[in-house]
């Protein structure tokens, strides 16, 4: 299974316990395939780096040099030509669907509501961290 996950659900599996944690380990225990293009990986690049995320990195022995170098192993990069026309207010929601096309992506994950509210795009279901997790262990 080839994944994306949008930055929002990234973020919190590398970052907090609960669903998307669950998820990124699934990713870790190579149980489905996480993809990214480089605007996703830039976009992680300028959250991780947010102030309001100093403070959790501190408690913890991880810098955002050490989450991108791990992103970077387990990711498989692959480039993402722009949509032909927008799709998603937000742009860096496009990036997400752009990256999801060119990786022939089974599911796009994500918890923002614009994204969600598609439900697939290009018949790639958009699903949530939750839902991701189940069919994941549903498989096994």
């Amino acid at each position: 299974m080839r994944i994306v996950i949008d930055t929002n659900v990234l973020l919190s599996g590398l970052l907090w316990h609960g669903t998307p944690h669950a998820l990124f380990d699934q990713v870790r225990a190579g149980m489905v395939e996480l993809v990214m293009s480089p605007a996703l990986m830039d976009e992680i690049e300028r959250a991780i780096r947010y102030p309001k995320f100093a403070a959790i990195l501190a408690r913890t022995t991880r810098t955002p040099e050490r989450i991108l170098t791990e992103l970077q192993a387990l990711a498989e990069m692959v480039t993402a030509a722009p949509l032909p026309q927008p799709v998603c207010r937000d742009p860096d929601d496009d990036a997400v669907l752009a990256c999801a096309l060119a990786a022939h992506a089974n599911w796009i994950v994500s918890g923002d509501d614009d994204l969600l509210a598609l439900k697939a795009f290009q018949s790639i279901p958009i699903v949530t961290a939750a839902l991701a997790l189940q069919r994941i262990e549903a498989q096994r």
